[in-house]
């Protein structure tokens, strides 16, 4: 017997779908991780879907905070463009840095759009600590 992940029904083993609910039997729930880092914003979108809510919370947090820094790098790179001649490479890679970053940050808003409803303005402490204290209430 397979027990769903879902309605904790009881299955067959070889069940695809819960004979309850209709869930997948075999289908992986989301589980916090212990570390989130930047580097795993470059994840593909069929590995993102499966991160927790909250460390989909705190990759944005990453990717907002490297978008902004990339903004300024291209920004600066620019404003020194104007009185001085310099190769094209650095202005180059600052605004693919940027693009790059928006990019994935789009990405990760559009797979909390799905899950919240919305996009979160602001990831702060204050959010990350309030959804971490729902998460441990509820799993109790």
């Amino acid at each position: 017997m397979i027990c769903c992940s879902y309605c904790e029904t009881e299955n067959q083993e070889n069940d695809k779908n819960c004979s309850f609910c209709g869930a997948e039997l075999k289908r992986l729930r989301p589980k916090i991780r212990e570390f989130v880092y930047l580097e795993l914003c470059e994840s593909p979108f069929k590995e993102l879907e499966l991160f927790h809510t909250y460390d989909l919370l705190v990759l944005l947090r990453l990717v907002r905070a490297e978008r902004t820094k990339s903004y300024d790098l291209m920004r600066t790179v620019q404003k020194a463009l104007e009185g001085v001649e310099i190769d094209q490479e650095p202005v180059e890679y600052s605004e693919s840095q940027y693009r790059l970053y928006t990019a994935r940050m789009k990405l990760i808003e559009g797979i909390l759009i799905d899950r919240m409803g919305y996009k979160p303005k602001r990831v702060d402490d204050k959010l990350l600590e309030s959804l971490r204290m729902r998460i441990a209430s509820g799993s109790k």
